[in-house]
């Protein structure tokens, strides 16, 4: 039994209801918008957030997660040791200091952000894959937690994730052996002088100070590289014109004489050596390719701008010999997706990697790999 108001039928009952809670709620947002027209609405992160509103913003942020995380499907390759070496390596330089690591907390400064940046460890377990992913790709409004700084490499979202979930069960020993260059305390690392060294510190975490990478291909070789490729990379990367949110972050924290003195540095370095392989079936399709092209195809011939030559390159043209195999198909899939960015002449690949095969992209690499450098 429905009670209407004296003398009204229930539509002009219902009618009159809805008319009143609009006049009601109208009210209340004047009330609300002049509360904070005249300052009363606190803003200042000393005072923190009411209980009420904490729980509703945790509360909106993971159902907003959830339903936004559904139709999100992780690569089947995301989690392996590569992977997770590149993810560690950008949360010690980026995330580190909001969220702590193991063995060490976060900034003090940073606790008293409102609300204050979590410790991970305890929280990943609660969190699907997909989620993490969105979270870290699109970043959370009202926390301070950015997107990621290039919407054109969920490759590296994944393996952030990838780090991620193993966080939890890391030791402040293993850790550390993600992040930090293992020839630290070389004398050629001890050689550099300041304040140089503690530039090249933070590229090292990743390629090392002999600039040989490391993870397993999760980051390429810099040696053998010239220091105008070197130095273009790194502007590239700090204007957005070659797409990575690993080394924005890294190159724009540099100035123009800082990148053209890390790029001198890694281009002046010997060549590290590689471990001599055998030849394959694999390798001599990626020769045959590299040097002649696939002429049904109007693919050019790669050795024509990479090498191996005998004239001079072009110096901004990047050396392939000796690179790591998986990082270079990384970098063939990006220029056919059209998702690397680069120099000037980051065009040209796209033409030529758009009418190869995965299969050819990896024969390139392997024989590439193969070759000395």
């Amino acid at each position: 039994m429905h009670v209407w108001l004296p003398g009204c039928t229930r539509e002009a009952g219902l009618k009159t209801l809805l008319r009143r809670g609009a006049i009601l709620g109208l009210v209340f947002a004047l009330i609300g918008f002049l509360a904070a027209g005249v300052g009363l609405v606190p803003v200042a992160a000393s005072s923190g957030h009411w209980a009420l509103t904490d729980w509703f913003l945790h509360f909106t942020m993971r159902q907003s997660v959830q339903i936004r995380a559904l139709r999100i499907e992780p690569p089947p390759d995301y989690a392996q040791a590569a992977q997770v070496h590149k993810g560690a390596g950008h949360y010690a330089t980026s995330c580190a200091v909001c969220h702590g690591a193991p063995g060490s907390a976060a900034w003090g400064s940073m606790r008293h952000m409102t609300p204050p940046p979590p410790n991970l460890s305890p929280r990943i377990g609660a969190w699907e894959a997909e989620e993490l992913f969105w979270i870290v790709r699109h970043g959370i409004k009202f926390t301070g937690m950015p997107a990621w700084p290039s919407a054109r490499r969920d490759d590296e979202v994944w393996a952030m994730v990838g780090f991620l979930q193993q966080l939890p069960a890391l030791s402040p020993e293993a850790y550390m052996a993600l992040t930090t260059a293992p020839d630290a305390e070389s004398p050629a690392a001890r050689a550099i002088d300041e304040p140089l060294r503690g530039i090249i510190a933070t590229c090292a975490i990743c390629h090392r100070f002999d600039g040989s990478g490391g993870g397993g291909g999760a980051f390429p070789r810099l040696t053998g590289q010239t220091r105008e490729y070197l130095t273009g990379s790194l502007d590239a990367f700090a204007e957005g014109r070659r797409h990575s949110g690993i080394m924005q972050a890294v190159a724009a924290g540099m100035d123009a004489d800082q990148r053209r003195a890390v790029g001198a540095y890694y281009a002046n370095l010997p060549v590290a050596s590689t471990p001599r392989q055998s030849p394959s079936p694999q390798t001599e399709r990626g020769r045959r390719i590299a040097s002649r092209g696939l002429p049904e195809k109007g693919v050019p011939s790669c050795a024509h701008c990479h090498g191996p030559m005998d004239r001079r390159r072009n110096p901004f043209y990047p050396q392939l010999a000796g690179q790591f195999p998986d990082y270079l198909v990384l970098q063939l899939r990006l220029f056919k997706e059209r998702r690397r960015g680069g120099t000037v002449y980051t065009d040209i690949m796209h033409e030529v990697v758009r009418r190869m095969t995965e299969e050819q992209m990896r024969d390139v690499a392997a024989y590439y790999a193969f070759l000395r450098p």
